[in-house]
């Protein structure tokens, strides 16, 4: 396969967590992937997570790129783009993935809590999907797939500012669904419940126990779950679904 016939994947926040799950759900023989990171708070750390995701989407045969990149800012993201166009020449899908939790009730929320989760976790795949959008456009198809939540369709308590950006971000999945489905780009939004990552890892056990008795299915959800689900939706098997939230929570949401 010529390098400009190969799949183009570009997925935010992909150096751990579902992020990294998603790469290693996407490579395959004769598709490119790359994916952006970045932690200011630690940045040697996130090199290295950065460098482990490459390396296992490596031992599947695919080749992965990461590259330093804030999605909240738009400079940042042009140029991201600018070097996944110069290097493949064309993005077939994107996953806006990358999100932060910055958690507090809202009487005692401070406002750079609430705009720096709102940056990321919303502001981050509008800008992404901007340009996206134009580039899959002008190629007559593309698959866009955002990562909401499961609190963005119920709430949850102490996290206003996180539940409103994944709200935000099912309303810009529809929203963009009917704008682009005339180009042949769809766009879908998968909501992810409970799942076994560092971000959840981090949770005191009463609250793990707490949200582990709302489940049905009795137990957490594993990355790989969520990122099938976004493999699907990427796939020829999704081509006439635009405009959809897949749930993913194990029966928490029904």
């Amino acid at each position: 396969m010529s390098e400009k016939n190969q799949r183009v994947v570009v997925v935010t926040g992909g150096s751990r967590g579902i992020g990294r799950c998603i790469c290693k759900a996407m490579a395959a023989p004769g598709t490119r992937i790359f994916f952006n990171y970045f932690s200011p708070a630690d940045p040697e750390g996130e090199k290295a997570a950065a460098a482990e995701t490459i390396a296992q989407v490596g031992q599947l045969g695919c080749e992965a790129l990461g590259l330093w990149a804030n999605v909240a800012v738009q400079a940042e993201v042009t140029a991201f783009f600018d070097q996944v166009m110069d290097a493949a020449g064309r993005v077939d899908v994107l996953v806006n993935n990358a999100g932060i939790t910055r958690d507090g009730l809202i009487a005692r929320m401070k406002e750079a809590d609430w705009d720096a989760v709102l940056n990321v976790n919303l502001k981050g795949p509008f800008l992404c999907t901007q340009v996206a959008a134009r580039i899959m456009a002008k190629q007559h198809g593309g698959r866009i797939i955002n990562i909401s939540s499961i609190v963005g369709a119920i709430g949850n308590i102490g996290q206003a500012n996180y539940v409103a950006a994944k709200a935000g971000l099912i309303g810009l999945t529809k929203t963009t669904a009917k704008e682009y489905a005339s180009r042949n780009v769809t766009v879908n939004a998968v909501a992810p419940g409970f799942i076994d990552t560092d971000m959840t890892a981090n949770l005191p056990e009463k609250v793990k126990t707490l949200m582990l008795a709302s489940i049905p299915m009795a137990r957490m959800g594993q990355p790989e779950e969520v990122a099938a689900v976004v493999g699907f939706l990427a796939s020829d098997a999704a081509a006439y679904m635009t405009g959809q939230v897949l749930h993913v929570n194990g029966g928490m949401f029904m």
